[in-house]
């Protein structure tokens, strides 16, 4: 009884339970399952190391991490029925909106394994030096020496990225503090083709016609006002340049409005042609760009010619 009791005090808790049903689905380290519960790392340590004494979760090395998943002891004897149970009360509390945000970022968190050429165990899958960052460096190569301005470009991580092939680049942020991080970044790369300044969306500082490309990457649905946001980027082009915009295609995820400061929850893909369009930008094209199933969110990439 004494260990009966133990189980339903450890188990009393959401977000040990939120770990099972997390844990239940693949392995994950700890650096991930911060990201899927939005719990601080210390705290998901905690409640994993307690799972992982009560016999609910086994430990894994590999490669330098550590992975943690669902016994397989929870699952055959459950516990002396425990698990069936559960997983009755997973499946009923789907559509609950801390488990869609589970979710949401659980699938996130597999798509970014997926384009890092995560081989899950099959070595067939194993190919020395496959990469997408190299790909996309190697494009960076067939490229004229271009003027890019990075619009809501954040910590600058796709700035320093498209400095490795442009003639300039000007990071753009309405945030201070971003923006700091966001250079103290490119000092460390040794990067010295950016220019960062603070700006909005709806007002860049930069002349009209000085830009070869306007990037906006995962930066519109932040706007409140889309369309401005388009027609600024546009000002500041030159004939002849390009409009390049990732962004989400609309979802019903909630949640970022509060996480993340989302305005919106992404763009039809007739939406985003319809901006691109009212902008009187020629070579209007709108795709997919990444989607992986059970995913909410898919990235959605269009560009326009002005």
């Amino acid at each position: 009884m004494q260990r009966t009791s133990a189980l339903f005090r450890l188990l009393g808790d959401s977000t040990r339970l939120r770990l099972l049903r997390v844990l239940a689905q693949d392995r994950f380290n700890v650096s991930e399952l911060t990201g899927i519960l939005g719990v601080a790392q210390s705290g998901v340590s905690r409640h994993v190391g307690m799972l992982r004494d009560a016999g609910l979760v086994t430990e894994e090395r590999e490669g330098g991490f550590v992975y943690y998943r669902l016994a397989e002891e929870a699952r055959v004897n459950g516990h002396a029925g425990l698990w069936p149970v559960l997983e009755g009360e997973f499946a009923a509390s789907a559509e609950e909106q801390e488990v869609r945000r589970d979710e949401a970022r659980l699938q996130e968190v597999l798509r970014l394994r997926k384009e890092n050429f995560d081989t899950h165990g099959n070595t067939r899958q194993l190919v020395p030096g496959r990469s997408w960052a190299a790909w996309a460096r190697a494009l960076g190569h067939l490229l004229p020496p271009l003027d890019v301005a990075d619009i809501g470009c954040g910590e600058g991580y796709l700035t320093i990225e498209a400095a490795r092939w442009a003639r300039t680049v000007v990071g753009i942020d309405r945030s201070e503090e971003v923006l700091e991080r966001a250079k103290a970044l490119a000092t460390r790369r040794k990067i010295s083709n950016v220019q960062w300044k603070k700006g909005d969306l709806g007002r860049l500082p930069l002349r009209d016609g000085s830009m070869d490309v306007a990037l906006l990457s995962q930066a519109l649905h932040h706007s409140t006002t889309p369309e401005e946001a388009v027609a600024e980027a546009v000002r500041i082009l030159r004939p002849g340049g390009r409009i390049l915009i990732l962004d989400l295609r609309q979802h019903d995820q909630a949640w970022v409005r509060t996480r993340f400061g989302d305005q919106r929850l992404g763009f039809t893909d007739a939406e985003l042609e319809r901006l691109l369009h009212d902008a009187d930008l020629d070579d209007v094209r709108v795709q997919v760009g990444a989607r992986q199933t059970g995913d909410p969110f898919t990235v959605l990439i269009a560009s326009g010619v002005k």
